[in-house]
């Protein structure tokens, strides 16, 4: 059996770092914490992305409060999905508890309670900043991705896009884009024909198909204007500490398609827009995202590899993405590959298929000399978990059975009061509140069409006409007869033969 001594040093050799860093707690050894045996994460490696997993009830959202936390302490602004509505107590300082205190005896550092800078995000008609795009912003290769389309159909959706550009038309909602799509095979068909090649009505039908079923997972909400500009994600708060933005999502968890559409196009809207920072001391902005299954569950392979590109690739520009879900096998091998932080709480062994599961676990784990870790993934308590990282050359970290710290803010959802509150006192809902409807190619096409409609009726009325002939007028002149019957003078005398005739 391992000494106290030699684990401590074991763990304090693996865990050192020059530069800045964030503590998750203390190493465990058969299941005792080593007091000042601290497990720290190194601000430089962050932007290497990470997993927390674990079975429901074990603390995952603690653990992602934890870190959202001590994130925005260092000046890194976060994002935080929030599927089950359960992170905004982050804005309310923690109640303490002698329970807390004990822990954190245990660990080696004190408890600190306090609020965090908090800004609530909405994709739907809950309240919140509203979070929208526009088509247009979307392209034509993630909106294809999406919408999970064949070659062919992905073909007519570039066409689109480029009819559009070339016409001046604004695509900004999917009221428009479907539009442009009926117009394409129908009044414009012509026109399209001679500038593109002739459109399939079946594909296109299959695109407008495709587009009503995302319509109705709420996505009419999503695109439009006022569009949002990531880089108000980034704020930071007079204090010096990162803004924790949390989107709300308690009412669109039974429609995936909208979430993912979401996360693709806020991904690519970041990795467009952010600069190259290669190695800094820090990265930019976290993301976490809550209930990852939701996304990998309902993605394409088309839309898997999208994903797959997005996390290779944006780390280079100061970001992280953090994985939270239930089992590691819940994300795809190629993305599970490039998570350099794992927070691995609990598993439960109550079936074969779990059992499996949890040997596949234990293997993305490093080897140690002081645990059996598949023993060990079903043995740990509430907020605790195996965690291995990525030192400051980016090297794996010893594997670290830990008691994790507490939240030092809320860990309770805020009020209705205070959720108004919150919401009332933001700069940016009152930014994003208004929403836009300018001309955009729906009006555009809809006047194109009346206009081609009125000549094409003027040109109907001129051919009914029979070319070189007259039309056929009335006479304007009188009869002679009635010309003199009816005359003034005539009457008169009419009138003075019965006046004599009467006397």
């Amino acid at each position: 059996m391992a000494s106290k001594e030699e684990f401590f040093e074991h763990i304090e050799n693996g865990y050192a770092t020059k530069g800045d860093y964030i503590t998750m707690g203390a190493a465990m050894l058969n299941r005792e914490a080593m007091t000042n045996a601290l497990v720290k994460v190194p601000l430089k490696t962050l932007n290497r992305h990470g997993l927390i997993a674990g079975a429901t009830g074990t603390g995952k959202t603690k653990t992602l409060q934890v870190l959202a936390e001590n994130l925005s302490d260092k000046g890194i602004p976060v994002l935080l999905m929030d599927l089950k509505g359960d992170l905004s107590g982050l804005a309310q300082p923690s109640p303490g508890h002698p329970k807390i205190d004990e822990r954190h005896a245990k660990i080696g550092i004190p408890f600190e309670s306090k609020k965090f800078p908090v800004e609530i995000l909405s994709l739907s008609e809950q309240d919140g900043v509203k979070l929208r795009a526009t088509v247009s912003e979307f392209g034509p290769i993630l909106l294809s991705r999406i919408l999970d389309l064949s070659e062919t159909q992905e073909g007519i959706v570039a066409v689109i896009f480029k009819y559009c550009d070339d016409n001046k038309l604004p695509l900004l909602d999917l009221k428009d884009f479907k539009k442009v799509l009926q117009y394409a095979t129908g009044e414009g068909k012509k026109e399209f024909t001679e500038e593109y090649g002739r459109i399939s009505t079946s594909s296109t039908g299959t695109i407008l198909r495709k587009i009503i079923e995302l319509e109705q997972q709420g996505a009419d909400l999503f695109f439009g204007e006022k569009s949002f500009e990531v880089n108000d994600l980034t704020r930071i708060d007079e204090n010096g500490r990162g803004y924790i933005n949390i989107i709300r999502l308690t009412d669109i968890q039974d429609r995936p398609k909208l979430f993912s559409t979401f996360m693709l196009s806020l991904l690519a809207e970041i990795y467009d827009t952010f600069p190259e920072l290669g190695d800094s001391e820090k990265p930019e902005l976290i993301l976490f995202i809550d209930e990852a299954h939701l996304i990998f569950n309902e993605a394409s392979k088309a839309l898997l590899d999208q994903i797959e590109s997005i996390v290779k690739l944006i780390r280079s520009k100061g970001i992280g993405l953090y994985f939270v879900t239930q089992n590691p096998t819940d994300v795809p091998n190629e993305v599970l590959a490039q998570l350099g932080l794992k927070v691995q709480h609990a598993l439960r062994a109550f079936t074969a298929r779990d059992r499996k599961a949890i040997k596949l676990t234990a293997e993305n784990y490093p080897i140690s000399d002081y645990y059996d870790t598949k023993e060990v993934l079903t043995s740990l308590g509430i907020g605790e978990a195996l965690i291995s990282a990525l030192d400051e050359k980016g090297r794996p970290t010893p594997l670290a059975a830990t008691l994790l710290r507490a939240p030092m803010s809320r860990m309770d959802i805020l009020s209705e009061s205070e959720l108004k509150e919150l919401i009332d006192n933001s700069k940016l809902v009152k930014k994003y509140s208004e929403v836009i409807d300018r001309e955009s190619a729906y009006e555009i096409l809809n006047e194109k069409i009346e206009k081609a409609e009125e000549l094409a009726q003027k040109e109907k009325e001129k051919a009914q006409t029979p070319r070189g002939s007259t039309p056929t007028r009335r006479s304007t002149r009188q009869n002679p007869v009635i010309k003199v019957l009816t005359s003034a003078t005539f009457i008169r005398g009419v009138l003075g033969v019965l006046k004599k005739v009467m006397r």
